[in-house]
């Protein structure tokens, strides 16, 4: 992959921002191939590890600032015609996904901006139905910073362990191979967290009602 190895080359505060800026729109760019090799490179002592976190997480945060942002103020008709546009499809993004997303958010309210940022196939887009539906902006920001950073301590920690056990020629291949374990621990996580708000939401409403 020979811009994943220009990249790795240029690696750095502002390409980190710039690439999570992206993650964090509607562009498809994988999160795992910024942050843990950032982190990588940390653990060699090229960058500090605090601002690898810190920093991705801002510009994840901005990335989904612009999604919601421009879902607020253009509304469902004009997101859904870009999204079944030629460009939507370069995006990788279809009518089904955002109405996955979509019914993820309303199924979890508020909540899903921040653990939808932790589940693959909706991280990119959960801004946009945050946006459609007019979510108080500062809670918007909270729970995506929240969300956001708890991905990208999860890469980094990754990417950090890796530089004890694998050369940076393997980087790829070793992160795209733990990837898939990470998800799965992920959705887990996601799991418990939503059930748990889901009994806290059924005990609240059956206090209400005696």
């Amino acid at each position: 992959m020979t811009w994943f190895s220009s990249l790795l080359d240029t690696l750095n505060y502002w390409t980190i921002f710039l690439g999570m800026y992206i993650e964090g729109t509607v562009i498809p760019f994988p999160s795992e191939l910024i942050v843990a090799p950032a982190a990588y490179h940390a653990a060699a002592g090229h960058l500090n590890i605090f601002g690898v976190v810190i920093i991705a997480t801002l510009g994840a945060v901005a990335g989904s600032t612009t999604n919601y942002i421009a879902a607020y103020f253009l509304g469902r008709p004009i997101i859904y015609r870009f999204v079944n546009s030629k460009l939507g499809a370069l995006c990788l993004l279809n009518e089904e996904k955002v109405q996955k997303a979509e019914k993820y958010f309303y199924d979890h309210g508020v909540i899903a901006t921040l653990t939808g940022r932790l589940i693959p196939g909706i991280r990119q887009i959960i801004s946009v139905p945050a946006g459609l539906s007019k979510m108080t902006f500062w809670k918007f920001l909270l729970y995506t910073f929240i969300g956001s950073g708890l991905w990208n301590c999860v890469l980094a920690t990754l990417g950090w362990y890796l530089h004890s056990i694998v050369p940076e020629s393997q980087l790829t291949q070793k992160i795209e191979e733990y990837n898939a374990y990470i998800k799965y621990g992920i959705l887990g996580i996601v799991a418990v967290v939503a059930l748990y708000f889901l009994i806290k939401h059924f005990a609240k409403k059956q206090k209400s009602a005696e």
